[in-house]
């Protein structure tokens, strides 16, 4: 139980989490890591029978983790110290490790909800949103992403290193499970109000942000590659619908400054599309994303060579249309042109010529990053 001055209810929760020992026929310890307390919480969990750990680092993730790698059992319960939760009612969690599981959560939208234990944003905004992104990012099966009721088996969770240090540490326990492919459930849990006054250690758009951002930093591709690709195709569209002349949509009509905005369109879907892969390997590099052996593929292919001579292809495009726009102009005398009809080639041209060079100069940083990793150069053969 992670504790900040909870000395009102961590006994009564220490009592409880003794009582579902009991009830489970298990062996175990009830373990407090009191993040800083000033309010008695270390004597009165001592005194109900906890064993106490202190850890400086503040946080509720430091807390977590302090406990858990401070715990001497496989099986681990997790849960706050505000009486929110029923520690006398772990039988469920326990079955399920017992079953097989690895990580097992509390599911407070089916066990039920007191009146007032959840603030209204939270509960029909944050938490669905949060725990429906999780579940589309990661094919996660957890329906309530931030229960802090939850049972694992130690040595898969510290395994996972995990290192947040706030109150998103939930969710990274929950992401890294789902990418390391551990087998995850969901058991029905109450939560209740717990005392009256009390000011809850949770804020809602502070944390939500910082649970929302750990939730894209671990999807390169929802974070990069789908708006990419969309923005991309989008711009690709478009510039091929305005290259041959003006385009008529109703009373609309779409000129050559659209083809500017379709052509940046395209620059920046790209752009994302390059930062995807560079956050996927740099992630695979530091070990907190699994290999992606699709991407691996793909890298074995597109090598070096492959790059410059596909980037080479993009400058030559935009070369020629550069020069065709000059001899347009120098057979005006380099006077006045038709700025609707040269524009069509001058601004294509120059996304080519962007195009082109970000191309090299990726192929170049991708072979960079190939130096460390012998799986990416010469397609994958193994040199020296």
């Amino acid at each position: 139980m992670p504790c900040l001055n909870e000395a009102e209810t961590v006994g009564r929760c220490v009592a409880k989490a003794w009582m579902g020992l009991k009830r489970s026929g298990l062996s175990g310890e009830v373990l407090v890591a009191d993040n800083g307390s000033t309010d008695g919480s270390q004597a009165a969990a001592l005194e109900a029978g906890a064993r106490v750990v202190h850890v400086e680092a503040p946080g509720y993730g430091s807390a977590l983790h302090g406990a858990i790698t401070a715990a001497r059992g496989e099986f681990v319960i997790m849960g706050d110290a505000d009486e929110t939760y029923d520690f006398s009612r772990i039988e469920q969690f326990i079955l399920a490790l017992e079953r097989g599981d690895d990580l097992v959560l509390g599911n407070r939208f089916a066990g039920g909800i007191e009146k007032g234990a959840m603030p209204t944003l939270n509960r029909y905004l944050g938490n669905p949103v949060l725990s429906a992104l999780g579940r589309l990012f990661f094919r996660s099966p957890v329906s309530d992403f931030h229960c802090g009721l939850r049972a694992f088996r130690r040595s898969r969770i510290m395994a996972l290193e995990l290192a947040s240090p706030g109150m998103e540490y939930a969710s990274e326990m929950v992401i890294k499970a789902s990418l390391a492919g551990l087998r995850i459930t969901e058991v029905p849990t109450t939560l209740s109000s717990g005392i009256a006054g009390r000011r809850p250690h949770l804020r809602p758009w502070r944390d939500g942000w910082r649970h929302l951002r750990l939730l894209l930093l671990y999807s390169p591709r929802w974070l990069f590659l789908y708006p990419g690709l969309l923005l991309g195709a989008l711009g690709l569209a478009a510039t091929l619908a305005l290259l041959p002349g003006p385009l008529d949509i109703g009373s609309v009509r779409f000129e050559v400054d659209t083809l500017l905005y379709s052509t940046a369109a395209i620059l920046l879907g790209y752009q994302l599309v390059v930062f995807a892969v560079f956050a996927r390997i740099f992630g695979m590099t530091q070990g907190f994303l699994p290999e992606d052996p699709q991407l691996r593929r793909l890298l074995r292919f597109i090598r070096l060579e492959v790059g410059l001579a596909v980037g080479a292809g993009l400058l030559a495009g935009g070369l020629a249309g550069a020069g065709y726009t000059l001899a347009e102009w120098s057979s005006r005398s380099f006077g006045q042109l038709d700025y609707s009809h040269v524009m069509r080639i001058a601004i294509p041209s120059a996304g080519l010529l962007v195009l082109g060079t970000q191309t090299i100069v990726t192929s170049f940083f991708l072979s960079f990053i190939g130096l460390r990793d012998r799986r990416v150069v010469d397609g994958g053969e193994r040199v020296g």
